[in-house]
């Protein structure tokens, strides 16, 4: 069975070939040079650049793996949620090929993307405990199927990876804020700066950063902030967040527990490839009894082999679109959580 799979959610134009056995081609171009000067994604950008390279990347991963699109299975395209302009051009280049080669669609949820990319790199049974961590979400949820999710609580401000982006802006570092923050903090002390943690120790499985990212602001508007306390600075609110979401796992794993007794503990999504955070949630999932499942970097950020997954894991089920399927900036995947900000919002 092998897929083609497209992902322009946001700011990556990517395109990939998987199997049921693993990942043939998987090309990612990435248009953070593009976004850089205004230092964030500018939707409009985004969208003619996906314009610009998403045919030559499926030519390339055809090239790569000496295929042609006679010998697809199908085809996957991330149709949400996600900024719409670029959702639209991949969809519809999806659309256009699924019906010129008589190919069946997967119209992917691209949080769905994140959810099962660990059963693509390990061999991972359901159930089990996700962490969405990313730009745009921050959210856990039991997964029990392809499909079936349970949202045990998500953010009620912001996520971490825009917290990530803000308080590299404050300091005066690089966009993307993620991967700026944690080459700094290497070289800081991250217990310099007694920094708040929202929501740690109370009951539920929310979360909350925009306190976090507040009380950075005033420091830095204090005008205290010089360039050689940064990293101090960057490495106080990397443990900040780390505190905070092996707060809240504490509280996931309790309820997980109840339903299902201890299982894998999953983190997927873009902030997932943060070694600090990485490590620390894994160390405290261990401590509570939970095994520790995450995939390789490479495929926390945004690709299109999750997305091609996906496809080959819904049509083994059968779980096929037709030519009407349409794109969709907001596509929580637990349609009977209350909503927040947060759930199932790509930024």
């Amino acid at each position: 069975m092998i897929f083609l799979g497209i992902e322009t959610s946001c700011d990556e134009t990517a395109a990939a070939i998987v199997n049921e056995n693993g990942i043939l081609s998987n090309l990612v171009y990435s248009q953070l040079e593009e976004h850089r000067p205004f230092g964030g994604v500018v939707p409009e950008i985004a969208a003619r650049s996906h314009i610009e390279h998403l045919d030559s990347l499926i030519k390339r991963a055809l090239d790569e793996t000496e295929l042609t699109f006679s010998d697809l299975d199908g085809i996957a395209a991330t149709a949400g949620p996600g900024l719409i302009g670029g959702l639209m051009i991949g969809l519809t280049m999806a659309k256009s090929v699924a019906l010129v080669h008589d190919l069946p669609l997967i119209a992917v949820n691209h949080l769905e993307a994140h959810a099962l990319t660990p059963r693509l790199t390990s061999d991972l049974n359901f159930p089990y405990l996700l962490l969405l961590v990313s730009g745009g979400h921050c959210q856990f949820l039991i997964v029990t199927g392809v499909g079936c999710y349970r949202r045990l609580g998500t953010t009620i401000d912001d996520a971490p990876g825009e917290a990530f982006d803000k308080v590299a802006r404050m300091v005066g570092l690089e966009y993307p804020g993620g991967p700026a923050i944690e080459k700094a903090a290497t070289h800081g002390k991250g217990d310099r700066y007694l920094l708040p943690r929202p929501l740690k120790g109370r009951a539920g499985c929310d979360f909350s950063f925009s306190g976090l990212k507040t009380a950075v602001s005033r420091l830095v508007e204090t005008g205290k902030v010089l360039d050689e306390d940064i990293p101090d600075l960057c490495a106080s609110f990397q443990e900040a967040v780390a505190d905070i979401l092996t707060d809240r796992l504490h509280h996931a794993t309790l309820t997980f527990t109840a339903a299902h007794g201890k299982g894998p503990l999953v983190l997927a999504g873009g902030v997932a490839a943060n070694r600090v955070l990485r490590a620390r949630l894994a160390a405290k999932a261990l401590e509570l009894g939970f095994s520790f499942v995450a995939p390789p970097t490479s495929l926390c950020t945004d690709n299109a082999a999750m997305v091609a997954w996906v496809g080959v894991e819904r049509f083994r089920l059968g779980m096929v679109d037709d030519l009407s399927a349409a794109p969709r900036a907001r596509w929580p995947l637990d349609p009977n959580a209350t909503p927040k900000i947060g759930a199932g919002v790509k930024a």
